[in-house]
């Protein structure tokens, strides 16, 4: 229930005098003539924040159980659900990253859209029906059914370094590039900002459950949406229509075209497809944020069209996210004294977004976006702490420690686990800050390291009829090594290697090869039947 207040409080510190007042005007950021954010936008911003306060503590008084919690008593609604795990994923991590890409880099990774119709048939159709018969809170529970406790282990531990790497991008992202410029504080004050940041959100992640985050998250999905279309809206009234901003040839600074294979590209077309189909399917077959959202929802059909929910608001504000950051481009060339101290138009293009928020929105409507802005960070953070507070409740001290007694043990023990995951992402947010690149770069390198890796575990277990554990830890093992060998081979070699978009393909690839190869031997126990609740659709 303390999410809203905590996070206005958070606001108020980070601009001093500007919630209310808005008189004063930080020199090094503020446009000319105007302050950073007015005494309206500090009003709009309060007055959001209570209204997602008044939204978390109504559902506090409604979970009775851990079931309620964490799972929403498995009735909830396929829409609400589906734009829950769409703002989930997006965060403030896809919000600023796709605009600053296609300002520094050019439209190629825009053809990403084009893989969703495959990713919509292999989830839909393939892994969900799967999943919710199965009467689990934890989606490494299915390993254990098919390949034991080791390989469940090993998912949890996955799982957890992925969303712990996640949400420290997260909190790093907000932090440096919208908290820390827009109010013009010294950079060196960004990890106590990831602090406050990170405080904040394992406040209110302990309240309201499930229910609330899956409603505050619709909202935030509309605000977000309504500040891009107002964005895009704007500069295209102050320039004098579309064509005013729509590139008529390939500016000097974007990464060239490369249509057809090319390893060594940064972005190619066959590379973002690929890399865009084994995201999502690795993702949704394998991370415990979307299979909750499975759980949640009453069966196959009902989890099939919240997932397609789900992708159908991730393509619509990707578009249009593409489409701001080519009219931000045509913008700021157009206005550069718009710009803040030391930045420019190609070096800091993920935060030219945030820059025309303050600078180029009405009255208010900065308020608006800034807020929600801060509440889908907080709100991609609240679901991981949620989810990484499940894993580590039931795989890890559920099965080894000794179980809570009562149900409000269960929750106090909980919430301290959320304290100690809260603190362990600000600190290793201060670490992120440090791998090269745009937000895309450190979203592939960092956030998605683990990703082809635990889906791997999962595919063995579904499709590998022969699989052992002794093969899937080696099949572990070999993906884990490509992945990381890609990501991070000029650090390591000091030469280019391929495109990091093509890690977690080559990285899948590797993993289930040998990881079915050596399960051909010999060695430990074979695999167990899937255990199913309900008869296959």
């Amino acid at each position: 229930m303390f999410r809203s207040l905590t996070a206005a409080l958070l606001i108020a510190a980070a601009w001093p005098g500007l919630v209310l007042a808005g008189t004063e005007e930080p020199a090094a950021q503020a446009a000319p003539g105007r302050s950073l954010l007015t005494g309206v936008d500090g009003v709009v911003i309060a007055l959001y924040f209570l209204g997602m306060l008044g939204i978390g503590w109504y559902y506090s008084r409604q979970n009775k159980t851990a079931d309620d919690y964490l799972l929403g008593g498995r009735t909830m609604k396929p829409w609400t659900v589906g734009l829950s795990l769409f703002a989930t994923l997006l965060s403030t991590i896809t919000y600023l990253s796709m605009p600053g890409e296609m300002i520094a880099h050019g439209p190629m990774y825009f053809v990403a859209l084009l893989a969703y119709p495959p990713i919509a048939l292999v989830v839909g159709l393939l892994f969900i029906p799967y999943f919710v018969r199965l009467p689990h809170t934890s989606a490494y529970e299915i390993l254990q059914s098919r390949l034991g406790g080791g390989v469940r282990t090993l998912g949890a531990v996955f799982f957890l370094s992925l969303r712990l790497l996640w949400m420290s991008v997260i909190v790093d992202a907000t932090a440096s590039i919208v908290l820390v410029p827009l109010a013009g504080l010294d950079p060196a004050y960004t990890p106590y900002v990831c602090a406050v940041l990170g405080a904040t959100t394992v406040i209110y992640t302990s309240m309201g459950g499930i229910r609330a985050v899956v409603l505050t998250d619709v909202i935030q999905t509309f605000v977000l949406l309504g500040g891009a279309l107002v964005s895009l809206g704007l500069i295209t009234w102050q320039l004098g229509g579309v064509g005013s901003w729509w590139p008529d040839a390939w500016a000097a600074n974007w990464d060239p075209p490369t249509l057809g294979y090319d390893p060594t590209a940064r972005i190619s077309v066959v590379g973002v497809l690929t890399a865009t189909f084994f995201w999502h399917v690795c993702t949704a077959g394998s991370d415990q944020m979307a299979m909750q959202r499975y759980f949640a929802t009453r069966d196959a059909v009902a989890a099939r069209r919240m997932y397609y929910i789900s992708l159908l608001a991730s393509a619509v504000v990707i578009s249009i996210l593409a489409l701001v950051g080519l009219a931000l481009l045509a913008f700021f060339r157009e206005n550069p004294q718009l710009l803040g101290a030391e930045q420019s138009v190609e070096a800091t293009a993920d935060q030219l977004f945030p820059r025309f928020i303050v600078v180029g929105l009405p009255r208010g409507m900065s308020g608006l976006v800034v807020a929600g802005l801060l509440a889908a960070a907080m709100s991609s953070l609240s679901s991981g702490l949620n989810s990484s507070c499940a894993v580590i409740t039931v795989d890890f001290l559920d099965r080894f420690g000794r179980r809570a007694a009562t149900e409000r043990d269960h929750m106090r023990r909980t919430r301290y686990v959320a304290v100690s995951v809260g603190v362990l992402v600000v600190l290793l947010s201060t670490f992120v800050g440090i791998v090269p690149g745009n937000l895309l770069d450190i979203a592939f390198k960092v956030t998605n390291l683990l990703v082809s890796p635990l889906f791997g575990l999962f595919f063995m277990a579904l499709f590998v009829r022969w699989a052992t554990a002794f093969g899937t830890f080696v099949g572990a093992a070999f993906g884990l090594a490509t992945v990381v060998a890609i990501n991070y081979w000029e650090l390591f070699t000091g030469e280019p290697g391929i495109s990091f978009l093509w890690a977690m393909p080559l990285g899948l690839l590797i993993q289930v090869g040998t990881g079915a190869l050596a399960s051909l031997l010999p060695i430990g126990p074979p695999a167990r039947p899937l255990a199913e609740t309900n008869p296959p659709e």
